[in-house]
């Protein structure tokens, strides 16, 4: 179990070295953070710009001074919730747009750079890009259910905290997931399988997504982590499957 969850630490930081040091990786990683920093931008955007209006909606600004200082709690929470839902919007969106397609590239060109070859389906390129963004919405939706299930329930129950540290380590695990699931589902892998994997698996998810905790520094190993987890399941899960055939 330790030694799984080191694994991923490791793997994540391998993959951002490779990733930084090969100049096609690197162009894609710049090029999926700049993807989904412009997607925030726009959508937080237009949110803040809406604002207003929706809080007129909600509640007009009170004249009254022992009171107005509520209105602006509330217009504060209001517009943290609106970057908070612009955020995660931007994600869904460039995610199943464009990064699903740009994740895949940088997973082939790693696995082209371990093994000398890419193992293609059997299928054309328009055929082939479907079948990723249909295998990347369940990816999406399900740990976002998930975290706004236990978010509301940190709301409604005195363990907030451990119930906030659980949803934090939860997403993580999916984040990771989506990376380390790429290999699988391009070798069109049965989906139940996939997921059997990403359980088999846990400690090593959760060494690997611990870097998208940080601040700052998450974006950019984000913008490259399907070089580390490309480089792991090559390295690690397909020879221990190998071993059980």
């Amino acid at each position: 179990m330790l030694n799984g969850f080191v694994q991923g630490i490791k793997y994540n930081a391998k993959g951002l070295f490779l990733g930084i040091k090969t100049p096609k990786l690197l162009l894609l990683g710049i090029l999926r953070f700049v993807i989904l920093v412009a997607f925030t931008i726009i959508l937080a955007t237009l949110a803040i710009s809406y604002h207003a209006k929706i809080m007129a909606l909600i509640w007009v600004k009170p004249e009254s001074i022992w009171i107005v200082w509520i209105w602006h709690f509330l217009s504060w929470l209001l517009t943290l919730l609106m970057i908070g839902i612009s955020t995660l919007t931007s994600y869904i969106l460039s995610q199943i747009l464009f990064s699903v397609l740009i994740m895949d590239y940088m997973s082939r060109i790693t696995e082209r750079i371990i093994t000398g070859r890419v193992q293609e389906p059997k299928l054309s390129f328009v055929k082939f890009s479907l079948y990723l963004i249909k295998q990347e919405i369940p990816r999406i939706i399900l740990p976002i259910a998930i975290s706004i299930a236990f978010f509301i329930l940190g709301w409604f129950t005195p363990l907030g905290p451990v119930i906030a540290t659980i949803s934090s380590i939860i997403t993580i695990i999916f984040l990771s997931w989506d990376n380390t699931d790429l290999v699988p589902a391009r070798r069109l892998l049965p989906f139940k399988k996939r997921v059997h994997l990403l359980a088999k698996n846990l400690p090593f998810h959760i060494g690997f997504g611990l870097y998208f905790l940080i601040p700052l520094l998450n974006s950019i190993f984000f913008s490259f982590s399907p070089v580390g987890a490309t480089m792991y399941y090559l390295e690690v899960i397909e020879k221990q499957e190998e071993k059980k055939d």
